[in-house]
Protein backbone atom coordinates (compact mmCIF):
# COMPACT_ATOMS: atom_id res chain seq x y z
CA UNK A 1 0.00 0.00 0.00
CA UNK A 2 2.77 2.43 0.96
CA UNK A 3 4.68 1.63 -2.24
CA UNK A 4 1.62 2.54 -4.32
CA UNK A 5 1.21 5.75 -2.33
CA UNK A 6 4.87 6.68 -2.89
CA UNK A 7 4.44 6.12 -6.63
CA UNK A 8 1.49 8.49 -6.66
CA UNK A 9 3.48 11.09 -4.72
CA UNK A 10 6.23 10.77 -7.33
CA UNK A 11 3.63 11.32 -10.05
CA UNK A 12 2.50 14.43 -8.16
CA UNK A 13 6.09 15.72 -8.24
CA UNK A 14 6.22 15.12 -12.00
CA UNK A 15 2.94 16.95 -12.57
CA UNK A 16 4.01 19.91 -10.47
CA UNK A 17 7.33 20.06 -12.32
CA UNK A 18 5.52 20.09 -15.67
CA UNK A 19 3.15 22.83 -14.54
CA UNK A 20 6.12 24.89 -13.35
CA UNK A 21 7.80 24.40 -16.73
CA UNK A 22 4.67 25.63 -18.50
CA UNK A 23 4.76 28.78 -16.35
CA UNK A 24 8.45 29.32 -17.21
CA UNK A 25 7.72 28.92 -20.93
CA UNK A 26 4.83 31.37 -20.71
CA UNK A 27 7.01 33.98 -19.00
CA UNK A 28 9.74 33.51 -21.61
CA UNK A 29 7.33 33.75 -24.56
CA UNK A 30 5.50 36.81 -23.27
CA UNK A 31 8.81 38.56 -22.56
CA UNK A 32 9.94 37.91 -26.12
CA UNK A 33 6.58 39.07 -27.46
CA UNK A 34 6.97 42.27 -25.46
CA UNK A 35 10.46 42.95 -26.77
CA UNK A 36 9.37 42.33 -30.37
CA UNK A 37 5.95 44.00 -30.07
CA UNK A 38 4.54 40.75 -31.49
CA UNK A 39 0.77 40.46 -31.13
CA UNK A 40 0.90 37.04 -32.80
CA UNK A 41 3.30 35.66 -30.21
CA UNK A 42 1.20 37.24 -27.47
CA UNK A 43 -1.92 35.48 -28.75
CA UNK A 44 -0.09 32.16 -28.46
CA UNK A 45 0.60 32.92 -24.79
CA UNK A 46 -3.09 33.65 -24.18
CA UNK A 47 -4.13 30.42 -25.89
CA UNK A 48 -1.58 28.31 -24.03
CA UNK A 49 -2.81 29.55 -20.65
CA UNK A 50 -5.57 26.98 -20.99
CA UNK A 51 -2.98 24.20 -20.60
CA UNK A 52 -1.82 25.66 -17.29
CA UNK A 53 -5.46 25.87 -16.13
CA UNK A 54 -5.96 22.23 -17.12
CA UNK A 55 -2.84 21.17 -15.23
CA UNK A 56 -4.21 22.82 -12.09
CA UNK A 57 -7.40 20.75 -12.37
CA UNK A 58 -5.49 17.51 -12.97
CA UNK A 59 -3.15 18.05 -10.02
CA UNK A 60 -6.05 19.04 -7.79
CA UNK A 61 -7.82 15.77 -8.66
CA UNK A 62 -4.65 13.81 -7.92
CA UNK A 63 -4.21 15.51 -4.54
CA UNK A 64 -7.81 14.86 -3.57
CA UNK A 65 -7.43 11.24 -4.62
CA UNK A 66 -4.37 10.89 -2.40
CA UNK A 67 -6.21 12.46 0.52
CA UNK A 68 -9.40 10.42 0.14
CA UNK A 69 -8.11 7.01 -0.95
CA UNK A 70 -5.00 6.83 1.20
CA UNK A 71 -4.24 7.51 4.84
CA UNK A 72 -1.38 10.00 4.67
CA UNK A 73 0.74 10.56 7.76
CA UNK A 74 1.35 14.13 8.94
CA UNK A 75 4.40 14.64 6.70
CA UNK A 76 2.53 13.43 3.61
CA UNK A 77 -0.52 15.50 4.52
CA UNK A 78 1.62 18.63 4.66
CA UNK A 79 3.15 17.77 1.29
CA UNK A 80 -0.21 17.27 -0.40
CA UNK A 81 -1.72 20.37 1.22
CA UNK A 82 1.28 22.43 0.10
CA UNK A 83 0.86 21.14 -3.47
CA UNK A 84 -2.77 22.29 -3.50
CA UNK A 85 -1.70 25.77 -2.45
CA UNK A 86 1.19 25.83 -4.94
CA UNK A 87 -0.96 25.06 -7.97
CA UNK A 88 -3.24 27.98 -7.13
CA UNK A 89 -0.24 30.31 -7.30
CA UNK A 90 1.02 28.71 -10.51
CA UNK A 91 -2.40 29.10 -12.11
CA UNK A 92 -2.31 32.79 -11.19
CA UNK A 93 1.16 33.07 -12.74
CA UNK A 94 -0.33 31.72 -15.97
CA UNK A 95 -3.16 34.26 -15.75
CA UNK A 96 -0.74 37.13 -15.24
CA UNK A 97 1.44 36.17 -18.21
CA UNK A 98 -1.80 36.12 -20.20
CA UNK A 99 -2.65 39.58 -18.85
CA UNK A 100 0.71 40.86 -20.09
CA UNK A 101 0.01 39.26 -23.47
CA UNK A 102 -3.35 41.06 -23.65
CA UNK A 103 -1.54 44.38 -23.13
CA UNK A 104 0.77 43.56 -26.03
CA UNK A 105 -2.16 42.58 -28.28
CA UNK A 106 -4.03 45.82 -27.59
CA UNK A 107 -0.94 48.01 -28.05
CA UNK A 108 -0.46 49.92 -31.30
CA UNK A 109 3.31 50.24 -31.19
CA UNK A 110 6.31 48.00 -31.81
CA UNK A 111 9.43 47.17 -29.81
CA UNK A 112 7.84 48.49 -26.63
CA UNK A 113 10.68 47.35 -24.42
CA UNK A 114 13.69 47.88 -26.63
CA UNK A 115 15.04 50.54 -24.27
CA UNK A 116 13.91 48.89 -21.02
CA UNK A 117 16.50 46.17 -20.38
CA UNK A 118 15.41 45.92 -16.74
CA UNK A 119 12.12 44.33 -17.80
CA UNK A 120 13.99 41.41 -19.39
CA UNK A 121 16.12 41.01 -16.27
CA UNK A 122 13.03 41.15 -14.08
CA UNK A 123 11.27 38.50 -16.19
CA UNK A 124 14.33 36.24 -16.01
CA UNK A 125 14.38 36.71 -12.25
CA UNK A 126 10.76 35.71 -11.70
CA UNK A 127 11.10 32.75 -14.06
CA UNK A 128 14.06 31.50 -12.03
CA UNK A 129 12.04 31.92 -8.84
CA UNK A 130 9.21 29.80 -10.25
CA UNK A 131 11.61 27.05 -11.34
CA UNK A 132 13.57 27.03 -8.08
CA UNK A 133 10.44 26.96 -5.93
CA UNK A 134 9.15 23.82 -7.68
CA UNK A 135 12.60 22.18 -7.58
CA UNK A 136 12.73 22.95 -3.86
CA UNK A 137 9.40 21.17 -3.36
CA UNK A 138 10.36 18.07 -5.32
CA UNK A 139 13.81 17.79 -3.73
CA UNK A 140 12.65 18.88 -0.27
CA UNK A 141 15.32 21.59 -0.38
CA UNK A 142 14.59 24.03 2.43
CA UNK A 143 17.64 26.19 1.66
CA UNK A 144 16.56 26.66 -1.95
CA UNK A 145 13.00 27.52 -0.88
CA UNK A 146 14.34 30.20 1.44
CA UNK A 147 16.57 31.50 -1.36
CA UNK A 148 13.46 32.02 -3.50
CA UNK A 149 11.79 33.96 -0.68
CA UNK A 150 14.85 36.20 -0.35
CA UNK A 151 14.87 36.80 -4.13
CA UNK A 152 11.51 38.55 -3.94
CA UNK A 153 13.21 41.65 -2.54
CA UNK A 154 15.24 41.92 -5.75
CA UNK A 155 12.09 41.64 -7.88
CA UNK A 156 10.41 44.36 -5.81
CA UNK A 157 13.50 46.54 -6.34
CA UNK A 158 13.27 45.98 -10.12
CA UNK A 159 9.65 47.10 -10.03
CA UNK A 160 10.45 50.24 -8.06
CA UNK A 161 13.33 51.17 -10.37
CA UNK A 162 11.35 50.59 -13.57
CA UNK A 163 8.34 52.49 -12.20
CA UNK A 164 10.53 55.47 -11.30
CA UNK A 165 12.13 55.45 -14.77
CA UNK A 166 8.72 55.35 -16.43
CA UNK A 167 7.36 58.19 -14.33
CA UNK A 168 10.38 60.32 -15.23
CA UNK A 169 9.94 59.39 -18.90
CA UNK A 170 6.28 60.39 -18.85
CA UNK A 171 7.17 63.75 -17.38
CA UNK A 172 9.82 64.30 -20.06
CA UNK A 173 7.88 63.04 -23.09
CA UNK A 174 4.15 63.62 -22.40
CA UNK A 175 1.83 63.14 -25.37
CA UNK A 176 1.21 59.65 -26.76
CA UNK A 177 4.10 58.23 -24.76
CA UNK A 178 1.86 58.31 -21.72
CA UNK A 179 -0.14 55.23 -22.83
CA UNK A 180 3.03 53.38 -23.74
CA UNK A 181 4.63 53.97 -20.38
CA UNK A 182 1.46 53.11 -18.48
CA UNK A 183 1.38 49.75 -20.29
CA UNK A 184 4.99 49.05 -19.32
CA UNK A 185 4.28 49.90 -15.70
CA UNK A 186 1.39 47.41 -15.76
CA UNK A 187 3.67 44.75 -17.29
CA UNK A 188 6.22 45.19 -14.51
CA UNK A 189 3.46 45.06 -11.90
CA UNK A 190 2.30 41.72 -13.27
CA UNK A 191 5.90 40.45 -13.18
CA UNK A 192 6.23 41.65 -9.59
CA UNK A 193 3.06 39.72 -8.72
CA UNK A 194 4.50 36.60 -10.38
CA UNK A 195 7.46 36.99 -8.04
CA UNK A 196 5.03 37.15 -5.12
CA UNK A 197 3.35 33.94 -6.25
CA UNK A 198 6.71 32.17 -6.59
CA UNK A 199 7.50 33.31 -3.04
CA UNK A 200 4.16 31.89 -1.86
CA UNK A 201 5.09 28.57 -3.46
CA UNK A 202 8.44 28.56 -1.66
CA UNK A 203 6.71 29.30 1.65
CA UNK A 204 4.47 26.26 1.14
CA UNK A 205 7.56 24.20 0.34
CA UNK A 206 9.00 25.27 3.68
CA UNK A 207 5.74 24.23 5.35
CA UNK A 208 5.80 20.82 3.64
CA UNK A 209 9.30 20.21 5.02
CA UNK A 210 9.11 21.80 8.48
CA UNK A 211 5.40 21.80 9.30
CA UNK A 212 5.57 25.55 9.97
CA UNK A 213 4.26 28.21 7.59
CA UNK A 214 5.91 31.62 7.55
CA UNK A 215 2.69 33.49 8.36
CA UNK A 216 1.83 31.28 11.33
CA UNK A 217 5.42 31.50 12.61
CA UNK A 218 5.28 35.31 12.47
CA UNK A 219 1.96 35.23 14.34
CA UNK A 220 3.43 33.13 17.14
CA UNK A 221 6.42 35.46 17.42
CA UNK A 222 4.28 38.59 17.68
Amino acid sequence: MRNRFDQQLHHLDEQLTHMGELCEIAISKVTQALKEGSAGQARIVVAEDEEIDQMEKEIERLCLKLLLQQQPVAKDLRRISAALKMITDMERIGDQTSDIAEIIISAKYENVAQDIDLIGAMATGVSTMVRDSVVAYVEKDLELARKVMASDDKIDAYFDEIRDKMIAYIKAEHGEQGNRIFDLIMVTKYLERIGDHATNIAEWVEFSITGVHKDSAALHES
